[in-house]
């Protein structure tokens, strides 16, 4: 069976004026720009009159080798979001309002493949492996990991501050 360290765990959350469509494909692309094969596990969707709520969960793995394995889970809730017209120059165009919050999870995921788990004497030296021959390894991989989702994250930020700027 893998084993999973957790590395980061946040969240960011805004109120205001933003393009889902937009911000939908920029999140999906910047993944799978990134190599990771995103994998929609949830899409639910609320008509609350006008407005509607959404709850998304992604989740995001890329292969670093034949034990590693990065995994970001984002799940996406939106809250009474509803279309609204927005005066850009001389032309009105159509963006959305309402309550964006994203939570971000990142994680390592040693011996993805379970070839150690044979048997218990295979699950003691995978110990072992783990924390003494290359703990190095492992601790790069984190920080590795820890940046790619300390960029994802800012570029989502920057993405809503601009798209709300319009």
């Amino acid at each position: 069976m893998p084993e999973k360290d957790q590395v980061f765990k946040g969240k960011i959350k805004q109120t205001g004026i933003f393009d889902f469509k937009d911000f939908y494909s920029f999140t999906y692309d910047w993944l799978i720009t990134e190599d990771y094969d995103v994998i929609e596990k949830t899409y639910n969707e609320k008509v609350l009159g006008e407005s509607k709520d959404l709850e998304i969960e992604w989740d995001a793995t890329r292969k670093i080798s034949d034990y590693f394995k990065f995994n970001i889970k984002v799940r996406w809730k939106i809250l009474g979001m509803k279309k609204t017209k927005v005066k850009k120059g001389d032309k009105e165009i159509s963006m959305d309002t309402g309550q964006v919050e994203l939570s971000f999870t990142a994680v390592l995921i040693k011996d993805y493949e379970g070839r150690w788990d044979d048997n218990p004497f295979s699950k003691f030296l995978r110990g072992v492996y783990d924390r003494y021959i290359i703990r190095h390894r492992i601790n790069q991989y984190e920080i590795k990991l820890l940046r790619e989702l300390d960029e994802f994250i800012a570029q989502c930020k920057s993405f809503l501050s601009i798209e709300g700027r319009r």
